[in-house]
């Protein structure tokens, strides 16, 4: 055999080998453990699916889901379940780069819900485990700030985000663009959907590392206490003193149902503050 078809085969060889390795390394590579290929919003969505992975901590449990939409982590109050079975969990919070303290562990995209349905959960979960949302909600309900009188936020029924008492402030409106009064934010809260709104005024009480953020309540004497439009509530990394005067500039969200009962007619999310 001369030369020339040797070296033929062997490159055909050669290529035979190599082809599955080259195809293997363009192919998608699957979701990482704890790092879910999140497709679309997941707020508000019922998630159904097998649980291929669990564990329990910090008063909550972990559910690894294979659903429909993918590989999602789910964290619901601490409820017993194990690998294998299939769930329904009811609509909840999506969460991006929570970090579990008690697990020491950060998930990309976790979902908090309120539980799995027909299960009984085998404990409750602390108002303070990992900044659990509802618990911590329903804590902030039953230890009201300055008064034992705490209204549900909004005025349609059935609304369950702790709301603090109208008080005696008077807080000149902030100046510049997308400047409105908390009065106004409820006015036009249908108009202001999704829009960045900056609103001045006095922090009337602050809970700390709810869902990983603080959830701030400010009044400026606007908004009708009756309607319970006197009080906004924003969420925010920032950290301000109660009684302070600021300045914070956010997304304004519409009817935003956190799920578990819990929703605001008018909130401010993701805001900072200016001064």
């Amino acid at each position: 055999m001369s030369s020339m078809p040797k070296i033929l085969i062997h490159t055909a060889l050669t290529l035979s080998l190599v082809a599955p390795s080259v195809a293997l390394a363009t192919s998608p590579v699957s979701a990482e453990v704890g790092k879910p290929p999140i497709q679309a919003p997941l707020d508000g969505v019922a998630l159904q699916g097998t649980i291929t992975e669990t564990m329990d901590s910090g008063g909550y449990t972990y559910l690894l889901l294979h659903a429909k939409q993918g590989n999602i982590w789910v964290a619901i109050p601490q409820t017993p379940v194990k690998v294998g079975e299939t769930v329904s969990c009811a609509p909840g919070m999506t969460m991006p780069n929570f970090t579990s303290k008690t697990l020491n562990r950060t998930f990309e995209t976790i979902i908090f819900s309120p539980g799995v349905e027909k299960k009984t959960s085998s404990a409750k979960a602390p108002a303070e485990a990992e900044g659990g949302f509802a618990a911590a909600l329903a804590a902030e309900q039953k230890q009201p700030h300055g008064s034992s009188n705490v209204m549900a936020s909004g005025s349609s029924a059935g609304s369950a985000g702790a709301i603090v008492p109208s008080a005696d402030v008077s807080v000149v409106k902030a100046s510049g663009e997308n400047s409105y009064t908390v009065g106004e934010c409820f006015e036009q809260g249908k108009e202001l959907q999704g829009k960045d709104v900056r609103v001045r005024g006095k922090v009337m009480k602050v809970s700390r590392m709810i869902m990983g953020k603080n959830w701030i309540h400010l009044q400026d004497g606007t908004g009708n206490p009756l309607k319970n439009h006197h009080d906004l509530v924003v969420t925010s990394m920032d950290d301000p003193t109660e009684g302070s005067i600021i300045t914070i500039k956010g997304t304004l969200n519409f009817e935003r149902d956190f799920g578990a009962g819990y929703k605001y007619e008018v909130i401010v999310e993701n805001a900072t503050i200016e001064e």
